[in-house]
């Protein structure tokens, strides 16, 4: 590798260590939303071999963030792309470390864009600055699918702009044949698990590459032409696993498995979809895009209100650039898209932008080294490089030491949830009870019960299992019966320490 290759690695590597800081130091290392939940549940269900497990007696008592019952079996709504990923990282005893891993790999991934389209100095600068991203980091340290997606996003459009030669730098002329049908393997498959993963995601991601292969055969050969449809054919042979998903969960490839958590959650407009009185509408997606935009300039750097101010110039630097308006053109389609979701889902950052993120970062690095111009410059030209170089060094400071301190403090212990509610059941006493079913009378929130289940298993196997007392019209002593060779403990989230025998 050459000494920019090595750089790169290094800004990679750092984005490993700091992911991983961010998942034991923010994060501590456990879900904290009900993505996450359903996420690893689903991932310990993958990782053991099945994919579904039997709906237990009571389910609402015993129900897990959603994960939803039907046919007489339990399942994450979620499409698997992501949690078959996380089961491999439970495998291998590395949970914590899966989506650090992916961070990093996103940073490679962005240096090896930039560097292909823009050239190696704005790869390498765009890599520097999704490393000190609040948004990356936020993103990174979490155990959402969005740095899976991300890492199949980028894939994705490396092998587009390869297989089609849209780069800075062609291929060589005797590689070309090989490498480009790779190329079209990669960019196939790439597309397909991200619609296993994320499927509106992956529709706004491929909008801007249909349309621009709606061109390619057009004006194209013949070879382009094949190219084209191969990667289309690939990735809709992948993605059509999706269906496949779904009529194994439900007897029905088109039924919509959020809906069975909640039957508002749906993409479009209409009544009976979203929590407005009458139904999502457009004025309802632009003020959750409105939300989403102002959200991504204040997490995309760290810069306060300024996070855009490089990226004007940026997009008139690289104007020309063939592959500029593919770029650019997930970011936008991302937005559209998710005009026509009812949620904006703020709590770890505009996360439905964060496959969009690397356009944001490699043109607010062509945009800076544009007005920087060339560092061989001499005399008064000498003093613009030093110039930007200043601002630029203040702007990335600021993030360091003031807005990332505080984005941290804001999503510690999100929702109330920490491990600490964990270890009344790690104790020597707790474990003498053991095998105890934990009856949670919830006081002030869901997360009460919730975050105990990090403590359980899906087939409830685990020295200790927990009902959410009173979730319903089922006694206590019903629920007892259930689990006959089980102690019952009443557990009041009030007084952590103490174990009921009856209730108090």
């Amino acid at each position: 590798m050459h000494k920019a290759e090595w750089t790169a690695l290094i800004i990679s590597l750092a984005g490993v260590a700091a992911g991983f800081l961010v998942a034991v130091r923010v994060f501590e290392a456990v879900p904290h939303v009900e993505d996450e939940m359903a996420y690893v549940w689903q991932a310990q269900v993958f990782a053991h071999g099945h994919l579904t497990v039997p709906t237990p007696p009571f389910p609402q008592n015993m129900q897990v963030p959603f994960v939803v019952d039907a046919n007489g079996q339990r399942f994450a709504k979620y499409p698997p792309g992501w949690p078959m990923v996380l089961a491999l990282g439970l495998l291998l005893g590395i949970r914590t470390w899966v989506n650090p891993l992916l961070g990093g790999l996103a940073i490679w991934l962005t240096f090896r864009l930039g560097q292909k389209v823009f050239g190696t100095a704005t790869g390498l600068l765009a890599a520097l600055l999704t490393l000190v991203s609040p948004f990356f980091l936020v993103i990174s340290g979490s155990l959402d699918s969005e740095s899976w997606s991300l890492v199949l996003t980028l894939s994705f459009l490396i092998a587009w702009v390869d297989s089609f030669d849209l780069g800075h730098v062609s291929m060589p002329t005797g590689e070309k044949h090989s490498l480009r049908w790779m190329s079209v393997s990669v960019a196939g498959l790439s597309l397909g698990l991200l619609i296993l993963t994320r499927p509106l995601t992956a529709l706004a991601v491929a909008l801007p590459f249909f349309l621009h292969g709606l061109l390619l055969l057009w004006r194209g050969d013949s070879g382009v032409r094949l190219r084209v449809l191969a990667i289309g054919l690939i990735s809709l042979l992948v993605g059509s696993l999706f269906l496949a998903w779904q009529y194994k969960m439900t007897g029905n490839p088109f039924t919509n498995l959020y809906t069975l958590w909640w039957s508002f959650d749906r993409v479009g407009f209409g009544p009976g979809i979203g929590l407005e009185p009458g139904g999502h509408n457009l004025y309802f997606g632009l003020q959750n895009t409105k939300a989403l935009i102002i959200d991504t300039n204040k997490d995309l750097f760290g810069w306060g209100n300024f996070s855009w101010l490089f990226l004007p110039f940026g997009l008139w630097a690289v104007r020309r650039n063939r592959a500029t308006w593919l770029l650019t053109g997930i970011f936008i389609s991302l937005m559209v898209a998710y005009v026509f979701y009812w949620a904006s889902a703020l709590h770890y950052g505009p996360r439905y932008y964060y496959e969009g993120i690397f356009a944001l970062t490699l043109v607010s690095a062509a945009g800076i080294l544009w007005l920087a111009g060339s560092f061989r410059a001499k005399g008064w030209r000498r003093l613009r490089v030093g110039l930007v170089g200043l601002v630029l060094t203040g702007l990335l400071s600021y993030n360091l030491a003031v807005y990332l301190p505080a984005r941290f403090e804001q999503i510690y212990g999100l929702y109330g949830i920490h491990p600490s509610q964990l270890s009344p059941f790690l104790t020597a006493q707790a474990r003498s009870k053991t095998p105890a079913l934990v009856l949670v009378h919830v006081q002030k929130s869901w997360v009460e019960y919730a975050s105990l289940i990090e403590l359980e298993d899906p087939w409830l196997t685990t020295p200790f299992i927990f009902a959410w007392s009173n979730n319903g019209s089922v006694s206590d002593a019903d629920l007892a019966k259930q689990y006959p060779n089980r102690r019952a403990i009443y557990y009041y989230p009030d007084q952590p320490d103490k174990f009921y025998n009856a209730p108090r």
